[in-house]
């Protein structure tokens, strides 16, 4: 019986790849499915025997304690080099773009008091 180990959606790419080099250097049988054509079905990874879930988890739970203080290591560098960008010199990099977004949210917001407030409550 085939069990669910790592859902891929939402990962980067390098942290995909090295979950598959984890599984294949302990020799751990898995198989991965795509999100298909439309990218609505399930991108994961497959252990193959269930007996091998555990020694999968205690590895996988090791490399995500490293990779987490990688990841630390290398934004806390880059903030202090200035190149992490924070809300709002993020959004002036592309001002059109954080407009566009803001005016479609307030319109949204408007539409949707005008009517509560239509309807008297």
């Amino acid at each position: 019986m085939t069990i669910l180990f790592f859902s891929l959606r939402g990962v980067p790419g390098d942290e995909a790849d090295d979950v598959r080099q984890l599984l294949d250097d302990h020799e751990i049988g898995f198989y991965e499915t795509s999100a298909g054509n439309w990218g609505i079905s399930m991108p994961a990874i497959w252990l193959y025997q269930a007996e091998d879930l555990e020694k999968a988890r205690l590895l996988f739970n090791d490399y995500q304690i490293q990779r987490t203080l990688t990841q630390r290591t290398l934004y806390e560098q880059a903030k202090a080099e200035g190149q992490s960008s924070g809300f709002f010199s993020h959004n002036l990099k592309q001002p059109l773009r954080f407009l566009g977004y803001s005016s479609v949210a307030c319109l949204i917001l408007y539409v949707s008091l005008k009517w509560l407030f239509e309807l008297g409550l």
